[in-house]
C-alpha cells in the first residue's frame, strides 16, 4: 500500500513537471510569439493553453496586446510665424506585427524609445508649419488642433509601421506659452482686428456717401420733373382761369352761377352732413334753378 501512494505521488510530480516543460498559456491580454532555436515559428493571439518543447528547443516571448499611451516630457517649438511654444503630445499605440516588432524594438521600453524621436520630431516639424492663431485664437473657428493631430498621425504613421506599432491616436495634451509671448501675440490680434474695423468702417462710410450723392441726384432729378410738372399745371390753370376771369367780366351773374354749381357738385359727391339755411348759396339751387342764361357775344365777337 505504501508503494502505492510513493507511485501516485511521483506520477504526480511527472505530471506538475510534464505541463510546465511541455505546455504553456497565453492570457487574453497577451501575444506570444514561439521562437525553436531563436527563429520564430508560431505568433498566438488568442487566449488558451498551448504544446511546446522544452527550452532551449522553444522559447515563449510575450508581448502585451493591448493599447499601451505614451507621453512626451514638455518641449520647447516654434510656430511658422517664429513665436516660442511648449508642447506635450501624447501617442496610443500597440503591436500590430510582433515578429517585426521583435526584430525592430525588442521590447516595450525600446519601442518608447522609438517613438519618442519620433514623435519629437513630428511634432516640431508639423507645429513649425503652423502659426501661432491655430493654437490660441479668440475665434475657435480658426483654432487647428484636430487638423494639426491628424497631420502628426499620418506623418508617423508609417514610420511606426515599419517598427511593427498600429498608431493609434496622436495628440497634443499641454501647450504652454510664455508671458511675453503671449502678451505680443494679443497686442498683434488686436491690432490686426483695428485694422479690420477701420477697414469696415471706411468701406461703410464709402458706401454711406454713395448713397448719399446717387440719392441727392435722385432727389434733384425728382425735384426737377415735379417743378416742370408744377409749372405746366400752373400754366394749364392760369390758362383756364383767364377764361373763367374774361367770362366773369362779361357774364358776372352766369359766371357766379357756375360757380354755385360746381360748388354743390362737390358738396354732394361724398356722404357729408352740413346744416345750412335753405337761402344759403349754393343750397338755394336745389329749391329752385334761377333763369340765367349766358349773354350773347357782340357781332364783333361772334365771328371771331
Amino acid at each position: 500500500m505504501k508503494n502505492v501512494w510513493v507511485f501516485v505521488f511521483v506520477l504526480l510530480i511527472v505530471s506538475v513537471l510534464g505541463l510546465y516543460l511541455f505546455t504553456f498559456q497565453v492570457s487574453e491580454t497577451e501575444i506570444a510569439v514561439v521562437t525553436r532555436f531563436g527563429e520564430p515559428t508560431r505568433t498566438l493571439y488568442k487566449p488558451g493553453v498551448y504544446l511546446k518543447w522544452p527550452r532551449p528547443i522553444n522559447h515563449i516571448q510575450r508581448y502585451d496586446g493591448r493599447n499601451q499611451i505614451y507621453e512626451t516630457v514638455l518641449t520647447d517649438t516654434t510656430t511658422a510665424g517664429g513665436e516660442p511654444i511648449t508642447v506635450t503630445s501624447y501617442i496610443i499605440w500597440k503591436i500590430d506585427d510582433p515578429l517585426v516588432f521583435r526584430e525592430s524594438v525588442v521590447d516595450k521600453e525600446e519601442a518608447e524609445i522609438q517613438l519618442d524621436v519620433l514623435l519629437q520630431d513630428t511634432q516640431n516639424t508639423v507645429i513649425g508649419q503652423h502659426y501661432f492663431g491655430d493654437f490660441v485664437n479668440s475665434d475657435l473657428e480658426k483654432i487647428k488642433f484636430t487638423e494639426i493631430e491628424n497631420e502628426m498621425a499620418t506623418r508617423i504613421g508609417p514610420a511606426a509601421k515599419k517598427l511593427g506599432i498600429d498608431v493609434k491616436v496622436i495628440g497634443i495634451r499641454r501647450l504652454a506659452v510664455s508671458e511675453t509671448v503671449t502678451k505680443a501675440v494679443f497686442e498683434r490680434m488686436k491690432a490686426e482686428r483695428t485694422r479690420k474695423t477701420e477697414a469696415i468702417t471706411k468701406a461703410g462710410e464709402t458706401e454711406a456717401d454713395t448713397i448719399k450723392k446717387n440719392a441727392e441726384a435722385r432727389r434733384t432729378e425728382l425735384l426737377a420733373i415735379v417743378e416742370a410738372r408744377a409749372k405746366a399745371i400752373r400754366g394749364s390753370g392760369d390758362a383756364e382761369a383767364a377764361g373763367y376771369y374774361k367770362m366773369l367780366e362779361d357774364d358776372p351773374e352766369f359766371a357766379m352761377f357756375l360757380r354755385d354749381i360746381e360748388a354743390l357738385r362737390k358738396i354732394l359727391e361724398k356722404e357729408t352732413t352740413i346744416v345750412l339755411g335753405a337761402d344759403t348759396d349754393p343750397i338755394q339751387l336745389l329749391k329752385k334753378v334761377p333763369d340765367i342764361k349766358p349773354k350773347e357775344r357782340a357781332a364783333g365777337e361772334s365771328g371771331r
